[in-house]
C-alpha cells in the first residue's frame, strides 16, 4: 500500500511538472438543477479545499434560476461558492419542443461564457438535456470534459442523452462496476474511466447521526413521527407524457386513500411538468391536511427526510440510488428508472395503471426497514475524483480515441449482402390506383410508383408494362436484383396460369385476362398473379403477425371484404380458386344486397361500400351530421363520415357500426368453426374499428374450444404490395417456378 501511494505521488509530481509547476487546473463545474448539484457539490467542496492544485469556476443555468422551482441557485450561494455566471436557458413550455428550444438557447449563450473562462476541463453530470448542451459546447470548443455517472442504464430519453454525453466526454467517473463495463463496451478508453462511486454518498453515509426531528417537524408538522410519513417525488416521462400524467393522478389518489402524512416535491423541468402541477392543484394537494407540497428541499435536509421516512414513492433516480443507503422502502413507479441497479428496498411497479395496484404497493412497503445498500458508493468518491483530476496531463492530445473491437473485412459476396439486394417488382391493381414497387427481401419498399388505374383493358395493360419497365431500370441504380414480378389484383384468379378469371365490379374489363404471358415476355422475368386477399395473407406470413404461424386467417376490411387462409404454412386456393372469399360468407338470410348478387354477405354489412351506403341514407334523412361535424356541398358522403358521427355520439351511426362489427364477428366465428386457425389478422383501413367487436362476438357465439384464438390488427403498412412481393420472394428463393 505504501509503495502504491508513493508511486501515485510520483505520478502526480510528474504531471505537475509536465503541466508547468505553477499551472493550476482550471475546472469549470456547471450545474443545471437541484438534483445534479447534490452530486456536484461534494466535488466542488473538494476542489475548493485544494487551491494549490485547482481553480474553480461555477456556472449556473437551467431550473436553478426559475422561481417556480425554488430559485435553487441560492443554496449554491449558501454553500459559499462564488457563482461566476448565471445563464437563463429554460424556454417555458409544456411539450417536447420547449426542451429542444432550451438546448438551443443554452448552445447560443455558452460559447461566450467558455471563451471568457477558458477552463482546462469542464465537469458535466448525468443525463439532463441541459447537460447535453454543456457537453456539446465544450466538445466543439476543444475543452476537455469529465462526465459524472456515465454508463448507467435507466429509461426514457435519459439513456440516449447520457450515452451521447459519454461519446463527447474525454474522461468518465462512474458509480458501479456495471456502469464501468458499459462504458468499456461503448468503446471508451479504459485508462480514462474511473470507478469512484457516487459523490453524494460521501455525504449520505455520514448523515444519519445528525439531529433530524427538527427537520421532519419543519417540513411535515409537529405531530409527525419517524417512519410514519411518505416522501413523494415523481417526474414526467418525456417519451410518454400522457401516460405519466395519468400515473401521477393514480399515485395521488392512492396516497389520499392511504391517509398518511406526505411530502410531495414538485417535478423537474421537463415536458409535462406543468400538467403534473395542475393535477396536484386540481386534487387540492397544496391545501390537503395530510399533504405538504414544496418546490425544493435543501439536499442536507432532504437526506434526513428520506432516511427516516416510512416510504418513498415516485420515479426519481434518488429513490433507486441514494435512498438505498438508509434502507428506506421505495416504490418505483413506471419505466423511468428501468435498468437501474437497485437494492432490495426497491419495489418496482412497472405498469402502474390502477390506483389499487399502487395502494397495494404502499401497504406492502410502508414502515419496513431494509438493510442499507452501498451499490452506488462507499463514501470515498470525492478523494478518488480529485486524485483522477490531478493525474490529467494537459499536454496529451485533446482528440479522444475509441477502443473499437476488431471487425472482419467487408466481403461483397457475403450471403447477407446478396439477400439484401434480392428484390421483387410488386404490382397492386386496386379499384382506383395502379401501383408498382421495388420490394427488398426484408420487406423494405425501396421505390414506389402510383398512377390512376385506367378504365380499359388495353390502357391498363400498357400502363402496367410501362411502369414495370421504369421500375426495373431504376432497380439497377438502387443496387437491387429483380427476381420476378408479383401481381395482386381484385377478383378470382388462377395462380397456376396467371389468369384473372372474374373481376370485381370495381375493376372494369378485367375478366379472363392473361397477365403472366405479356408481362413475362416484355420483362424476361417470371410472373406470379394472385387475388389481393391471398396476397395479404402471404404478406403476413412473410413479414407480419403470421410469421412462423402454421394456421392463420387474414381478413381485409376496406372498400370490400376479402381475405386469405394459410393452413399448415401453405395458402389455400380451393379446387376452382374460390377459397377464402371471406367477404361472401352469408351471415343473414334476409340481409342487404351484396355486389356479388347475393344477400346478407359480410361485405354487404361491413365493407367500406356498405358503410358508405348507410351513411348516405342517414344523410338523405338529415340524420348523419351532429354537433362538431360539417360537410361542404360538393363533398361526397363516405364511410369516414359515418365513423366520425359515431365517435361524436350519433346513436344511429353507432348502431350501424355495431351491426357491421357483429356481422364481421359472425363471419369470423364461422371461419373458426370451419378451419380452426390459431390466429385471425384483421387488415385494412377499418380493422381498428372492428377488432373489439369481433372479439366480443367470438366470446358470445363461438364454441369454447376456439374462444382462445388470438385476434390482432395487422402492423403492415402496405400488405397488398408486400404480398405481391412475397409471391416472388418466397417461390424464387425456394426454386419453385
Amino acid at each position: 500500500e505504501v509503495y502504491f501511494k508513493n508511486l501515485s505521488k510520483q505520478k502526480q509530481k510528474e504531471v505537475m511538472e509536465k503541466n508547468g509547476n505553477n499551472h493550476k487546473l482550471r475546472v469549470c463545474v456547471a450545474t443545471c438543477n437541484r438534483a445534479d448539484y447534490s452530486k456536484l457539490a461534494p466535488i466542488m467542496f473538494g476542489i475548493k479545499a485544494e487551491p494549490q492544485f485547482f481553480e474553480l469556476d461555477v456556472v449556473v443555468l437551467g431550473s436553478h434560476l426559475i422561481d417556480d422551482y425554488g430559485n435553487t441557485y441560492r443554496m449554491i450561494e449558501q454553500d459559499d461558492f462564488d457563482i461566476h455566471t448565471r445563464l437563463h436557458t429554460i424556454v417555458r413550455g409544456e411539450d417536447e419542443a420547449a426542451m429542444v428550444e432550451s438546448v438551443g438557447l443554452a448552445l447560443v449563450k455558452l460559447p461566450d461564457v467558455l471563451n471568457r473562462l477558458k477552463p482546462d476541463i469542464m465537469i458535466v453530470h448525468g443525463d439532463r438535456f441541459d447537460a447535453l448542451a454543456l457537453a456539446t459546447s465544450a466538445a466543439l470548443m476543444n475543452i476537455r470534459i469529465l462526465h459524472i455517472e456515465g454508463g448507467e442504464v435507466s429509461g426514457t430519453i435519459d439513456d440516449s442523452i447520457r450515452h451521447a454525453i459519454t461519446k463527447l466526454a474525454h474522461y468518465h467517473v462512474c458509480c458501479t462496476r456495471s456502469a464501468e463495463q458499459h462504458l468499456i463496451a461503448m468503446c471508451e478508453d479504459h485508462d480514462r474511466i474511473l470507478l469512484a462511486g457516487c459523490p453524494s454518498y460521501d455525504k449520505l453515509l455520514s448523515a444519519k447521526n445528525k439531529d433530524y426531528m427538527s427537520i421532519i417537524r419543519m417540513w411535515l408538522g409537529e405531530d409527525v413521527k419517524t417512519r410514519d410519513y411518505i416522501v413523494a417525488l415523481q417526474h414526467p416521462v418525456t417519451t410518454d407524457i400522457k401516460h405519466s400524467i395519468k400515473m401521477f393522478e393514480l399515485t395521488l389518489d392512492a396516497l389520499i386513500s392511504f391517509n398518511k402524512r406526505t411530502l410531495v416535491l414538485f417535478p423537474n423541468v421537463d415536458a409535462g411538468d406543468k400538467e403534473m402541477v395542475r393535477v396536484m392543484r386540481k386534487k387540492g394537494i397544496e391545501h390537503h391536511p395530510n399533504f405538504r407540497a414544496v418546490k425544493h428541499v435543501p439536499f442536507d435536509q432532504f437526506i434526513q427526510l428520506v432516511a427516516h421516512a416510512g416510504c418513498m414513492i415516485g420515479n426519481s433516480s434518488c429513490g433507486v440510488r441514494e435512498v438505498g443507503a438508509f434502507g428506506t422502502p421505495v416504490i418505483n413507479l413506471g419505466t423511468r428508472q428501468t435498468g437501474r441497479e437497485t437494492g432490495e428496498n426497491v419495489l418496482h411497479v412497472r405498469d402502474a395503471d390502477t390506483q389499487d395496484k399502487i395502494l397495494h404497493a404502499l401497504q406492502l412497503q410502508f414502515g419496513k426497514q431494509y438493510p442499507c445498500s452501498k451499490i452506488y458508493g462507499d463514501g470515498s468518491a470525492v478523494p478518488r475524483i480529485l486524485k483522477f483530476l490531478k493525474s490529467i496531463d494537459l499536454k496529451e492530445p485533446l482528440q479522444k480515441k475509441f477502443c473499437f473491437p476488431p471487425v472482419k473485412d467487408n466481403i461483397s459476396q457475403d450471403i447477407d449482402h446478396i439477400l439484401e439486394t434480392q428484390s421483387a417488382l410488386a404490382v397492386d391493381l386496386g379499384g382506383t390506383n395502379l401501383r408498382v414497387a421495388i420490394v427488398s427481401m426484408k420487406g423494405e419498399i425501396v421505390k414506389k410508383y402510383t398512377q390512376l388505374n385506367p378504365k380499359t383493358y388495353e390502357d391498363r395493360l400498357a400502363l402496367i408494362l410501362k411502369m414495370c419497365v421504369e421500375a426495373a431500370s431504376e432497380a439497377v441504380n438502387v443496387n437491387c436484383r429483380i427476381l420476378g414480378v408479383g401481381i395482386s389484383t381484385g377478383g378470382r384468379v388462377n395462380p397456376r396460369e396467371g389468369i384473372v378469371l372474374h373481376s370485381t365490379k370495381l375493376i372494369q374489363e378485367w375478366s379472363s385476362v392473361d397477365l403472366r404471358t405479356p408481362i413475362s415476355d416484355a420483362l424476361h422475368l417470371p410472373v406470379w398473379v394472385d387475388n389481393d386477399g391471398n396476397c395479404a395473407a402471404l404478406a403476413e406470413r412473410k413479414f407480419g403477425h403470421g410469421k412462423g404461424i402454421e394456421n392463420f386467417v387474414t381478413l381485409i376490411t376496406g372498400t370490400g371484404i376479402g381475405g386469405g387462409i394459410v393452413h399448415q404454412h401453405e395458402l389455400i386456393h380451393g379446387s376452382s380458386f374460390c377459397a377464402a372469399e371471406l367477404g361472401h360468407i352469408v351471415v343473414s338470410l334476409d340481409g342487404p344486397e351484396c355486389l356479388c348478387g347475393s344477400q346478407g354477405c359480410i361485405e354487404a354489412y361491413a365493407s367500406g361500400i356498405a358503410l358508405q351506403r348507410e351513411a348516405k341514407k342517414l344523410h338523405d334523412d338529415d340524420l348523419l351530421l351532429v354537433e362538431g361535424m360539417s360537410m361542404k356541398e360538393e363533398e361526397i358522403v363516405s364511410a369516414a363520415h359515418l365513423i366520425q358521427a359515431a365517435k361524436l355520439g350519433n346513436t344511429k351511426a353507432e348502431s350501424i357500426l355495431r351491426t357491421a362489427g357483429t356481422a364481421l364477428g359472425l363471419g369470423v366465428v364461422n371461419i373458426l368453426h370451419t378451419v380452426n386457425p390459431s390466429l385471425v389478422i384483421l387488415s385494412g383501413v377499418l380493422a381498428n374499428h372492428y377488432v373489439n367487436a369481433v372479439k366480443d362476438v367470438i366470446n358470445r357465439q363461438a364454441l369454447s374450444s376456439v374462444k382462445s384464438v388470438d385476434v390482432v390488427v395487422s402492423n403492415l403498412a402496405d400488405p397488398a404490395l408486400l404480398g405481391a412481393a412475397s409471391l416472388v420472394l418466397d417461390y424464387t428463393t425456394r426454386r419453385i417456378y
